[in-house]
């Protein structure tokens, strides 16, 4: 009698504890209406590159789906309806968001032009720093790409370039797409034949919004760039900064705020002590902020008469360059005589942007969906990006020994001498 009480309580207890973590179907359900119908009524055109019927049918299709979904698959299954409306501003972003909770590997990976690279790692793991990637468990880096693209909310190409190596890192959504078949296991196979299994490290760090933080050294992590920082990663996290560079005046804007209502006059009075024949804009880790503060940069480098001419004034611009940045560079593009360098920009003078939080009810999560439609290029301006003059790629061996292509390329040192 004993023992039968005894196993009827460890039953109940079971049932408690599936009780508890099995995923709440109809909360998803409800979250999932909630998302389409808001979505609806907060994008400023919701359909203008899916359908309304196309939309319709993925909210049905994964609604039908549910039952058979863990939460993190649901997740990425949203984070693809999401995706699929066509602009950058729309999206459900699990390195933006800690309510969704995914966890990282501890690698950072980079698509640099000659290949997917393990870009840095825990300091445990320095052997595979700078080591190109063959597998990431079961596929190689082509199809893995592949598998990111309907997942990532882009304005064009340069959008997937930048968020698939952050998403390639996160156990939850390697397995989510069939990646890996053990989230808890995920083996890494390099080109010279050396294979490592990664565990999650904990939860992936939020990233900010105006800035490309990816760069950013951690702590007890090793980075394939060893101690050799190149002038644009010398401090990245910094709005706005300039030194000269013998003739040449280096200006890196890493985020589009306030601070150009000072530091647009700054850099003009600079270039007016007459000592400078070459400026360089670098627009590379800005990935937006408040795009009304370009115009004092704007302003102040048309104000510079004798720098702003072709041959002397260049702007670096590369798969970051997104939002209010690729608007100020839009209006650089425009209005002066400057010269573009690096690669092709994150975004496009025509699109949607400005998103506003949807917060889900039931999991907290956030979708984001534009509320502003941006026509700084004409409409049968078609060009999917700023694609610069003199293209300056980036290579892993290039990173390794600190050496910047778009700086080398204009006859400046990668390094600074400060003023």
């Amino acid at each position: 009698m004993k023992r039968a009480i005894l196993l009827l309580i460890l039953c109940c207890a079971d049932t408690l504890v599936c009780a508890e973590t099995a995923p709440d179907k109809s909360a998803w359900r409800d979250d999932l209406a909630f998302m389409a119908s808001e979505m609806e009524k907060v994008h400023k055109n919701l359909y203008h590159s899916i359908s309304k019927t196309r939309f319709h049918e993925m909210v049905a299709a994964l609604d039908a789906k549910l039952p058979s979904l863990n939460r993190e698959q649901t997740i990425v299954e949203m984070m693809k309806i999401a995706a699929a409306v066509g602009d950058g501003h729309t999206n459900i972003n699990p390195a933006r968001d800690a309510k969704i909770g995914f966890r990282q590997l501890p690698i950072a990976l980079y698509f640099f032009d000659d290949g997917l690279y393990v870009r840095a790692a825990r300091s445990d793991l320095r052997g595979i720093v700078g080591k190109q990637v063959a597998l990431i468990g079961k596929t190689n880096p082509h199809d893995a790409y592949e598998l990111m693209r309907p997942l990532i909310a882009r304005d064009n190409e340069q959008g997937v370039r930048y968020w698939a190596p952050i998403f390639l890192t996160m156990p939850e959504i390697l397995f989510a797409t069939g990646i890996a078949n053990d989230e808890e296991n995920i083996s890494l196979t390099l080109d010279d034949g050396q294979q490592v299994t990664l565990h999650p490290a904990g939860p992936y760090p939020p990233l900010p919004s105006d800035t490309d933080a990816t760069w950013m050294r951690r702590d007890g992590w090793v980075d394939a760039r060893g101690d050799n920082d190149p002038l644009w990663l010398r401090d990245p996290m910094r709005e706005t900064r300039m030194e000269v560079i013998g003739k040449t005046l280096y200006a890196q804007i890493n985020k589009i705020e306030k601070d150009l209502e000072t530091f647009g006059p700054a850099l003009r009075d600079r270039v007016a002590k007459g000592d400078i024949d070459k400026l360089v804009i670098d627009l590379r880790l800005n990935r937006g902020g408040h795009g009304d503060y370009k115009v004092f940069l704007v302003r102040s480098i048309i104000q510079s008469m004798a720098i702003d001419r072709e041959g002397k004034l260049f702007v670096i611009v590369g798969r970051s360059t997104f939002s209010a940045a690729q608007y100020l560079a839009d209006q650089l593009d425009q209005l002066t005589n400057a010269t573009f360098v690096g690669e092709m920009s994150g975004s496009k003078g025509t699109t949607y942007g400005d998103s506003q939080k949807i917060t889900l009810p039931n999991s907290g999560i956030t979708v984001r969906a534009s509320k502003y439609y941006w026509q700084h290029w004409s409409p049968w301006d078609t060009r999917e990006g700023i694609l610069p003059k003199i293209l300056a790629g980036l290579t892993c061996d290039d990173y390794r020994r600190g050496i910047d292509p778009a700086l080398t390329s204009l006859g400046v040192p990668s390094s600074s001498a400060r003023e």
